[in-house]
């Protein structure tokens, strides 16, 4: 068993991964990424991914592990931070898991919603409804049948629509009700949830458009466009479906021009920012801590020593 661990959650452009390369640096904690993102390596300016003397200092689990080509499901980052994190404790640590896919961090508190396998023949005849009626219809059509599912899916997303649906037709019951079932039946317990998050939404809105301009001084566009020109990759892949990078994908199949591209990336951004909120506002046993506030990260860092320390005590020194 993995044990406890400590959680450090928050929207985008919060500064959760200086805050956790600061406690790295500092505590026997080594970091575990929980961003679906990440993971691709060539997906570095987008994703604000820690450079390498970074990591050289503050080693990260889940980074830089699949191609782009590739893909990643919350049950594979199940099976690997659960691996990580057994490893991390043999070696007398604490994992530290940081990052901003909300998904993930269900998964790993709350186990997944058992779901039938695919389907093909169904998913043949979804496909066909969407070429004929267009994806954000059959998303309308989702958001009768299950609300809560469709309101943390993007009316284009294909792959995540399908799914609901069909699990819909193959079981008669929603997505959402079955991960409320298995929230019901929470199997994590004993770790330090901390959230990193600004108290005023419009001081985290400015956070992100710098960001986003900032990204894009240090490279974003020649970033994307290394990816486009690969040949092999496609707006139907989780990796060019990342915030930004699907938006600047776009203006380089010329469906829209670079500034259109940018501002639709921040406004997804955004969107992304308030989804974050609302899943981390319904999460139980929070610690909430503001990085506007001066001082917020020495008390993160305060907070995190002492649970440490209770822990040494319940179990073999740490190192």
């Amino acid at each position: 068993m993995e044990g406890p661990a400590i959680l450090l959650m928050g929207p985008t452009g919060a500064g959760k991964t200086n805050v956790a390369v600061e406690l790295a640096t500092r505590l026997p904690v080594e970091i575990v990424s929980v961003d679906s993102a990440m993971v691709f390596r060539g997906l570095d300016i987008g994703t604000a991914k820690p450079d390498l003397a970074v990591r050289a200092r503050a080693p990260h689990h889940l980074v830089d592990i699949l191609d782009p080509a590739e893909r990643y499901s919350a049950g594979r980052f199940l099976c690997d931070a659960r691996a990580a994190m057994v490893g991390i404790r043999r070696r007398g640590r604490i994992p530290l898991l940081t990052g901003g896919t909300m998904l993930y961090f269900r998964a790993l508190q709350s186990g997944l919603a058992e779901l039938p396998t695919a389907d093909p023949e169904l998913r043949r005849r979804i496909d066909e409804r969407a070429a004929a009626m267009g994806w954000p219809a059959l998303h309308a059509e989702l958001a009768g049948l299950d609300p809560a599912a469709a309101a943390g899916i993007q009316p284009n997303d294909r792959q995540r629509i399908q799914r609901a649906l069909e699990v819909i037709e193959l079981t008669g019951e929603t997505v959402s009700s079955r991960r409320r079932e298995n929230l019901r039946r929470a199997t994590r317990r004993g770790d330090l949830k901390l959230i990193l998050a600004p108290g005023d939404r419009e001081s985290l809105a400015a956070r992100i458009v710098g960001r986003f301009a900032r990204m894009m001084e240090l490279g974003l566009l020649d970033e994307v466009r290394s990816l486009y020109q690969r040949g092999d990759l496609g707006p139907g892949l989780p990796s060019i479906r990342a915030v930004g990078y699907r938006q600047l994908w776009d203006h380089l199949e010329g469906k829209c021009a670079l500034e259109e591209a940018a501002r639709l990336a921040v406004v997804a951004t955004r969107q992304l920012a308030r989804r974050q909120l609302t899943w981390l506002r319904a999460e139980p046993e929070t610690e909430w801590y503001d990085p506007l506030v001066s001082g917020s990260s020495a008390q993160i860092m305060s907070r995190v020593e002492s649970w440490l320390n209770a822990q040494a005590g319940q179990e073999a020194p740490l190192c």
